[in-house]
């Protein structure tokens, strides 16, 4: 049994992580019977290099050296189990995109070599009173057009500061495929949408509103 709490940490454990000598990546699958990991650094197919191991209570983990993915490589799950196979996003990665010309969502490895790092390091927000603006990224602008992660930096966070808000919650933040679901359809309860733009970009977002005094809900 988990706690509610020790589940949306699962994240942590599983997933693509990078570690000091290369890469580690899991995935719980009880009813596979074998999985290889497939991408851009694959051509797509199945390479024997890329199988996933087996491990305990339906768990399954691979570890790769350091020059096996690399910064916005694509990847997805090859999955076999009795009576069929499929490719799949896998659950817990942080960081899916959709291809332009044929829509099809796939992982992305996001690693950059200079990651953004927090300037505001030990925030703490008013809570007396916690005055709250609920928004959303890709609406939030006057243009007919999906917002970003940049233009809501830029552009809607200082507005919010001139109206006396102290926080923002901002709504439909995780994956989705469909975005006239306005955000809800959620396919990647670990990812930020990319729609929106980066990782970084997002954490950029967060710290300048830190700086701002403004607290960040997700």
């Amino acid at each position: 049994k988990q706690t509610l709490s020790e589940f949306a940490s699962g994240y942590l454990y599983f997933g693509l992580h990078r570690t000091k000598d290369g890469w580690i990546f899991r995935e719980w699958a009880p009813n596979a019977t074998q999985i290889y990991l497939i991408g851009t650094f694959t051509d797509w197919k199945e390479n024997e290099k890329y199988a996933l191991k087996r491990l305990e209570d339906g768990n399954w983990e691979i570890k790769l050296p350091a020059d096996a993915l690399h910064h916005e490589d694509l990847y997805k799950l090859k999955i076999y189990w009795v009576g069929g196979q499929g490719e799949r996003i896998p659950a817990w990665t942080t960081r899916v995109v959709q291809d332009n010309a044929t829509k099809i969502f796939s992982a992305q490895v996001w690693s950059p070599e200079k990651p953004y790092e927090f300037k505001v390091k030990d925030f703490k927000p008013n809570t007396d009173p916690l005055l709250i603006y609920e928004c959303h990224i890709g609406m939030a602008q006057k243009e007919e057009k999906v917002g970003t992660y940049r233009e809501f930096r830029e552009n809607v966070l200082p507005r919010i500061v001139k109206g006396g808000y102290n926080c923002v919650q901002i709504m439909a933040i995780q994956e989705h495929p469909y975005y006239g679901s306005f955000g809800y359809h959620v396919s990647s309860f670990f990812s930020a949408s990319s729609r929106f733009g980066t990782p970084d970009e997002l954490k950029e977002l967060i710290d300048t509103a830190h700086s701002m005094g403004v607290a960040v809900i997700m």
